[in-house]
């Protein structure tokens, strides 16, 4: 089954392009600046520590360099290309629509492994999240420049780490090699203003080694087993839900092949076309989309109503609601929901101090989504004294 039987339209991913106008957003702009910042001070020190009138000093140069310039380019495709979006009122042929999920805010249907991004406010090619350092989702067509990126920022930094930190202790010991070094040892000199940008280079640099690298080793596991962070939750969930056969996860196709999918394609694009994929012996195109349309069934059959009996401002770290529900906060970017005394919600998700779900508004504002304290709100009760699931359910269908 090919994008034309599903009834896609052709070079569909060139809607997601933006050119270089993405990036004039806080995140790619502070992740762009951080890079430049221990690029320009690494550079400082180099050309003392190294010079470049020797051979070896040339070449470390020139790796470093080759590690910024990759870095700059894999952020720049990741941003400016972007995931790919399922066109607006996307509609495939009528035997295909029972099997897909309907966006009411794109107005159309979302092909397999697509997501709807409160972010993007589009429907995302294979989603894997929003990320705010490009400004935009890691999905489809950008999933390879992404991970390239999140490889080559720690692998520079380290490179930058090691220049800086030696550089800094024959800096700081300057005084002490004149008077008692061989001659030998590198001259490091700092003016109080190139100290300190050595110094906060050096903490960026360490920083973007432990928290980016955990990154590239999330998306290498994506790209490992051909799974987004999306289709991981929902075929975890999978193994809780009620159900004759278990689920089998429809895009597997081995080690090699999942990273052929993304990495190393002959044309430099991902082999599928953002709306068919391939899968594996056994398995149907849409299999994953019926799993997900069955588990959101059974989330509203389990949706409770509630009722805010304390006001919350939406903010993120509420210290007014406790130190537990301060600290103890989902990690996640969904957004927080503001609650007033006698505001309806309905909750599908559950966390020890949080809960997540919708609140009621009227018909013409439609509703509002996202996470809030569970200590602003209690469970609504009806007439018998029974919890309110119920209600809800009937409510739903």
């Amino acid at each position: 089954m090919d994008a034309q039987t599903l009834g896609s339209q052709p070079d569909c991913h060139y809607s997601s392009y933006s050119g270089p106008s993405r990036l004039l957003h806080w995140g790619p702009l502070i992740a762009i600046a951080i890079i430049l910042w221990i690029s320009i001070f690494t550079v400082y020190c180099d050309l003392m520590y190294w010079p470049v009138d020797t051979i070896g000093g040339a070449v470390n140069l020139i790796i470093f360099v080759t590690w910024v310039i990759l870095v700059f380019y894999h952020h720049y495709l990741a941003s400016a290309l972007g995931p790919g979006f399922i066109p607006l009122k996307w509609t495939p042929k009528p035997a295909h629509q029972e099997y897909l999920q309907y966006c009411k805010v794109c107005q159309g249907y979302k092909a397999p492994r697509s997501h709807h991004c409160r972010k993007c406010n589009r429907c995302v090619m294979k989603m894997d999240h929003h990320c705010p350092w490009i400004n935009t989702c890691c999905g489809h067509f950008n999933h390879a420049n992404f991970t390239y990126f999140l490889f080559f920022a720690p692998i520079g930094c380290i490179h930058a780490f090691y220049i800086l930190a030696r550089s800094l202790y024959y800096g700081l010991n300057l005084r002490w090699y004149l008077q008692h070094g061989t001659g030998m040892e590198p001259r490091i000199y700092f003016t109080f203003y190139t100290l300190v940008g050595s110094m906060f280079a050096i903490g960026l640099a360490f920083g973007i080694i432990i928290s980016v690298g955990v990154l590239f080793v999330v998306q290498a596991k994506s790209v490992w087993y051909n799974k987004t962070g999306i289709e991981e939750w929902i075929d975890r969930k999978s193994t809780y839900r009620d159900r004759e056969e278990d689920f089998i996860y429809p895009y597997d196709l081995g080690r090699w092949r999942n990273i052929r999918q993304v990495l190393f394609t002959s044309s430099g694009w991902p082999k599928s076309d953002g709306f068919s994929w391939e899968v594996k012996d056994g398995c149907g195109q849409f299999d994953l989309t019926v799993e997900q349309k069955l588990q959101k069934v059974e989330k509203q059959e389990r949706a409770t109503e509630y009722v805010g009996v304390r006001r919350y401002a939406g903010t993120f770290f509420p210290i007014t609601q406790g130190l537990c529900v301060c600290c103890c906060f989902p990690w996640s970017d969904e957004s927080r929901i503001p609650i007033d005394v006698g505001d309806k919600l309905v909750v599908t998700r559950w966390r020890n101090h949080w809960l997540y779900g919708d609140k009621i508004l009227t018909p013409s504002e439609g509703k509002v989504r996202g996470w809030f304290p569970r200590r602003c709100v209690e469970e609504a009760m009806s007439e018998d004294g029974a919890g309110d699931t119920g209600l809800i359910t009937k409510k739903k269908k």
